[in-house]
């Protein structure tokens, strides 16, 4: 599966070292009490706009592991 700035928390959840990356790349819903409501609605690309994180390397990591990522 291919994981794009509109795939949800949930399914990047999902998938084998998910959390860890975006544990990593500082996405703060993963402990959020109200995003627990949310996780399966809530976007990437939606969390990335509103935290003003890097949505391009976060899916690089994604998709491809954290060795490939250059910036």
């Amino acid at each position: 599966m291919k994981i794009t700035s509109k795939t949800t928390l949930k399914k990047i959840l999902d998938k084998k070292g998910g959390a860890e990356i975006l544990m990593e790349n500082g996405v703060p819903c993963l402990s959020c009490p109200m995003a627990s409501l949310e996780i399966d609605k809530l976007k990437i690309g939606q969390v990335c706009k509103m935290y003003g994180l890097d949505l391009k390397k976060i899916l690089e990591e994604l998709n491809n592991g954290k060795k490939d990522y250059k910036n």
